[in-house]
C-alpha cells in the first residue's frame, strides 16, 4: 500500500505525518521550533527549524510499513530568509511577526507606495512581509544582504537543503513581487519599494511547483504552496465563493475566486494558485490562538480548562470585551493598522477568568468574521486548525459568524501539500475523501442574533481604537 508525507514547517511546530491512498493519517511527528521575540523584533534560527525537519521526517519514516510514494512540504509564509548558494543562513530569519519595519510601512502608506503596490500586486504589506523587512535591512543591514545569495521563504530553505534546488512557487511569491496576472516578478512593484538593486535575491519561480529527490532515499518530493494555500486545498476548498478560517497562530481567513478586483481596500492579498485563473482572496489577521496563549498565560490557565470555561460564562462574558490585537506588529488584515494594540474593558472586581477567556475567543469570533466579510464569503465555510480543539469554541465561532461550519481536523497543512504533490507528480487521489469534514457545527439562532448586535459593537470599538492608534 502507497504511503504519503507532509511536512509542515510551522512558526512554532514543525511536522510531518503519513497518510494511506485514501487520506486516512497513518502517523505524526511534530517538533517545537523556538521563535526569538525582542524589541519589536522576531527571529527564528533556520539551523533549527531545518534540523526539526530531519528529526520529525526520519522519526515518521522509521515507523512506516510502507513505502513513501511522494512528500508534499510546506511552511510558514512570508517573513525574510536569507539563504547562501547552499540554502544555509546568512543571518537569522526575520519571521512574519516582525515588526521592526513599522515605521517603513507608516511612511509608505502616507505616501502611497502601500496602496500603489496593492494596485499591482494584489498584496496589502504590512511591516512582517518581505518587501518591508527587505527595504529595512537595505538601509539598516545591507551586509547581510550583500552576503545572500537569495531571500527564500521558509519551505524554499528547507527544500533547498533536502534537494539542492532553489526554487519558490507562485504562493510564497505573491507577497508582495507577484503580478498575479502574469504570474511573474513585477519590477515595478521592486522599483516602487527602492529595491530594483536588489531583484537578484528573489528566488526562481516554479511554475508549476518544483520537485526533486530526497538523496539517500531517491524519494520525490515537492515544494508545495505555503501553509495557507495548503490548507485551503487540504481542506478542500477550491469552488469560487467557498472559504476557509485557520484558527491557528495566525488567524486566517481565505476565499476562492476566479476573478481579480483590486479596485476595493488596500488589504489582505491575493494569492496566486498552481491554477491559472484562481486565486485565494486572504484576509490574515496576525493574532490568533497566540492571543489566546497570551491571556492564558498571563492568567495561570491551561488549554485544557479552556472548554469549561467557555461553558461556565454567557455569551458577552458579564460586559467584558476584548480586542484582540497583540501583535507587536499591529493588524494586517482586513486593514493595515501598524500600531494598533490590544484592549481590555469591561472589567470589574466581580469579573472571572472565564469572563476574560470567553471575551478573547468572542474578540478572536468578531476579527474572524472581518476577515471573512471583507474577503467575500458567499459559499460554505470550512474551519480547521488548534482551535477546533475545543468544541465549545467552534460553537462560538458558528453563532459569531451565523452559518455552520464544516470542521476539518488533523494536520490540514500537510493533507493540502500532500494533494499538491500528487497532483504535480500525476498521482491520483480521491481529492473529495481526503478532504471530508469531521462534522458540521450549526448556529444556535438566538445566539447568532446577540452576537449580530454584539459584532457591530466590536466594530464600533475598533475604528475609535484605530483612530487611537493613527494619533501616537
Amino acid at each position: 500500500m502507497a504511503t504519503y508525507i507532509g511536512i509542515d514547517a510551522g512558526t512554532s511546530m514543525v511536522k510531518a505525518a503519513a497518510f494511506d491512498e485514501r487520506g486516512r493519517p497513518l502517523g505524526v511527528e511534530s517538533r517545537p521550533v523556538s521563535l526569538s521575540l525582542h524589541g519589536g523584533h522576531a527571529e527564528q534560527d533556520m539551523e533549527e527549524v531545518y534540523g526539526a525537519v530531519e528529526e520529525v521526517l526520519t522519526s515518521l519514516t522509521a515507523v512506516l510499513d510502507d513505502p513513501v510514494e511522494l512528500i508534499g512540504l510546506t511552511g510558514q509564509g512570508d517573513g525574510v530568509w536569507l539563504v547562501d548558494d547552499q540554502g544555509r543562513p546568512v543571518r537569522a530569519a526575520i519571521s512574519w511577526m516582525d515588526g521592526r519595519a513599522h515605521e517603513l510601512v507608516d511612511e509608505w502608506q502616507s505616501s502611497g507606495v502601500v496602496d500603489s503596490v496593492f494596485r499591482r500586486s494584489g498584496s496589502a504589506m504590512f511591516p512582517g512581509c518581505p518587501g518591508p523587512v527587505l527595504a529595512w535591512l537595505d538601509r539598516h543591514e545591507p551586509a547581510a544582504l550583500d552576503a545572500a545569495s537569495a531571500a527564500v521563504y521558509c519551505k524554499d530553505m528547507v527544500f533547498q537543503r533536502l534537494t539542492g534546488i532553489r526554487a519558490t512557487d507562485v504562493s510564497d511569491a505573491s507577497m508582495p513581487f507577484l503580478d498575479p496576472r502574469t504570474r511573474a516578478y513585477a519590477d515595478e512593484v521592486l522599483l516602487t519599494l527602492g529595491l530594483s538593486h536588489r531583484r537578484r535575491l528573489l528566488p526562481p519561480i516554479s511554475d508549476p511547483v518544483a520537485v526533486g529527490e530526497l538523496p539517500e532515499s531517491g524519494t520525490r518530493i515537492a515544494n508545495g504552496p505555503y501553509d495557507l494555500p495548503a490548507c485551503a486545498l487540504g481542506a478542500g476548498v477550491t469552488a469560487p465563493g467557498d472559504g476557509l478560517l485557520i484558527v491557528g497562530t495566525c488567524l486566517a481567513a481565505l476565499v476562492a475566486v476566479d476573478e481579480l478586483d483590486l479596485a476595493g481596500e488596500a488589504a489582505g492579498l491575493h494569492i496566486s494558485t498552481d491554477r491559472p485563473g484562481h486565486w485565494l482572496r486572504a484576509m490574515p489577521a496576525m493574532v490568533g490562538t497566540a492571543a489566546l496563549d497570551w491571556v492564558l498565560n498571563t492568567t495561570g490557565v491551561a488549554h485544557t480548562e479552556v472548554n469549561g470555561l467557555l461553558e461556565a460564562t454567557p455569551p458577552g462574558a458579564h460586559g467584558v470585551r476584548v480586542l484582540p490585537y497583540f501583535a507587536s506588529s499591529g493588524e494586517r488584515a482586513p486593514f493595515v493598522e501598524p500600531r494598533l494594540r490590544a484592549e481590555l474593558s469591561g472589567v470589574s472586581l466581580e469579573s472571572t477568568k472565564a469572563d476574560l477567556i470567553r471575551a478573547t475567543c468572542e474578540g478572536i469570533g468578531f476579527a474572524a468574521r472581518h476577515c471573512l466579510e471583507a474577503a467575500g464569503l458567499t459559499g460554505s465555510l470550512a474551519i480547521c486548525g488548534g482551535g477546533t480543539r475545543s468544541p465549545a469554541w467552534m460553537r462560538l465561532f458558528a453563532d459569531v459568524l451565523g452559518r455552520p461550519l464544516r470542521i476539518v481536523e488533523g494536520e490540514v497543512g500537510a493533507r493540502g501539500a500532500v494533494l499538491a504533490a500528487a497532483e504535480r507528480f500525476g498521482v491520483e487521489l480521491e481529492t473529495a475523501v481526503w478532504t471530508e469534514p469531521t462534522s458540521v457545527v450549526e448556529p444556535d439562532a438566538e445566539r447568532a442574533e446577540f452576537y449580530a448586535k454584539a459584532y457591530d459593537d466590536h466594530l464600533e470599538r475598533l475604528a475609535a481604537a484605530r483612530s487611537r492608534a493613527r494619533a501616537t
